[in-house]
């Protein structure tokens, strides 16, 4: 390897993999995701110091709604990922810099594009969640702030996927760290001390976006020290143009049928009334929490199976799967442990309504059984994306979303809100199941690449 292939990927590419490699990659990306829901909290405190609910309400609505938007174009973080391991699986350090150009000038033409859009995407997304004439007054000035820094916030997926790619996962964490710990200093600075309310909230989002894109930059800087990052002709190549065009656009599809999904369970769940919808939000606290757990070995699955596999190294990719899996399913058993002996005291504290609490206790049980029936969807997620087999990924999905129409059709009426989780369950295990039964093609176009 040269010094260049040295600089981009901090480690030899043929670097066994072990237990602690996979540690040291999933690690960083489970304490990058505590600061997340951190994040939110500080946003809804700041603004809950303001005597009237309508700022609390219009930045909840604001930052859902741009979340939602944001959310397309996590594509770009997954598909990035992938094909950048696999270049770095095959030496190929000209092709990881042409990636990273690639993938950031996507970011910014997105974000670019939804400044242009905002008045339209605005307007159909107060059509479809309603608010109060103030609410919607406020929560349109806070996103019209952020929407201004979009090209830096997808820009930033690229680089986090990039990133991952390469293993420097502690990278990610100290770019999610920078980003989120100045998001949260400036709420302070913007609402308690200048008094700038909402807007205050959106500033400090919109400078610590545009502050993270350029610290960002400046991890990746081995990448712009070679002159690949700027050779038009491979950045611009239409055969690998064209590649990551089919990878991007079957993550999205794929995401787009994991949102139905999630949309239709919170839909569906309003059939049964207001406390037992509010026992599924709660309880759905509990399904983000083993993601974002999870994540950390289903990132480590991206980066490591995708070295191996544009390596062609079909041993190393089994043992890169087997040893990721290995470690979610101890944090898995962990968590679902953690449920069982503290979930009703993790009720209480999410929710204060007696009713409340205890229609989500009814429904714990499958909160216990959830870590351990995903695990197998979360980590081949990422072995997939890893080896880029994302037409596997979509076409599974597909089927597993007809398979959870069918489990409500058969199980809502007779068992209600329990046929409804049952449902969510069986999509989950048969999202696994399906993408595993694909496994063995996966090896084998991985021998195809020697």
């Amino acid at each position: 390897m040269n010094p260049s292939e040295q600089d981009l990927a901090g480690r030899d590419t043929v670097d066994p993999v072990t237990h602690a490699r996979v540690l040291r990659v999933a690690m960083p990306i489970l304490l990058a995701n505590m600061t997340v829901p951190l994040l939110g909290a500080v946003d809804t405190a700041v603004v809950g110091q303001i005597p009237a609910p309508e700022p609390i309400a219009a930045v909840g609505v604001g930052a859902i709604v741009l979340t939602a938007i944001y959310w397309i174009f996590g594509f770009l973080r997954m598909g990035t990922a992938g094909l950048t391991a696999q270049a770095a699986g095959q030496g190929d350090d000209a092709e990881v810099s042409a990636l990273l150009t690639r993938s950031l000038m996507i970011g910014v033409a997105g974000g670019l594009a939804l400044i242009v859009l905002q008045m339209p995407i605005f307007l159909g997304a107060f059509a479809v969640s309603p608010a109060s004439d103030e609410v919607e007054s406020l929560a349109r000035a806070y996103m019209q702030i952020r929407i201004w820094s979009a090209p830096a916030a997808i820009a930033v997926y690229a680089i986090t996927g990039w990133l991952v790619a390469l293993e420097r996962t502690r990278d990610v964490f100290v770019l999610q760290l920078f980003m989120n710990g100045m998001n949260v200093a400036l709420d302070l600075l913007f609402v308690l001390e200048f008094g700038w309310g909402v807007d205050g909230v959106a500033f400090a989002t919109f400078i610590a976006e545009w502050s993270g894109l350029v610290m960002g930059l400046w991890l990746c800087r081995a990448a712009f020290r070679t002159p690949a990052w700027r050779d038009w002709a491979r950045v611009f190549d239409g055969a690998r143009l064209q590649r990551m065009a089919v990878v991007n656009t079957d993550i999205l599809i794929r995401s787009a049928l994991l949102q139905v999904i999630f949309v239709s369970f919170l839909l569906v769940g309003g059939r049964f009334g207001d406390v037992t919808l509010a026992a599924n939000q709660v309880l759905l606290q509990f399904v983000h929490i083993v993601g974002y757990a999870m994540d950390g070995f289903a990132f480590a699955a991206e980066a490591l199976v995708g070295k191996a596999f544009g390596a062609g190294a079909v041993a190393r990719l089994r043992r890169a799967a087997l040893m990721t899996t290995f470690w979610a399913l101890v944090t898995g058993l962990v968590m679902a442990a953690g449920f069982a002996l503290f979930g009703p005291w993790l009720v209480d504290i999410i929710s204060k309504d007696p009713e409340v609490q205890q229609a989500a206790r009814d429904y714990l049980p499958w909160m216990i059984a959830m870590p351990v029936l995903i695990l197998g969807l979360v980590m081949l997620d990422g072995i997939f994306i890893g080896a880029t087999r994302t037409a596997d990924m979509r076409n599974m999905m597909a089927l597993s979303a007809l398979i959870y129409l069918a489990c409500l059709w058969l199980f809502l009426e007779p068992f209600g809100n329990h046929g409804l989780w049952l449902s969510l369950m069986v999509c989950n295990v048969a999202r696994g199941v399906t993408l595993l039964a694909r496994y063995p093609a996966l090896e084998r176009a991985a021998v195809g690449q020697r």
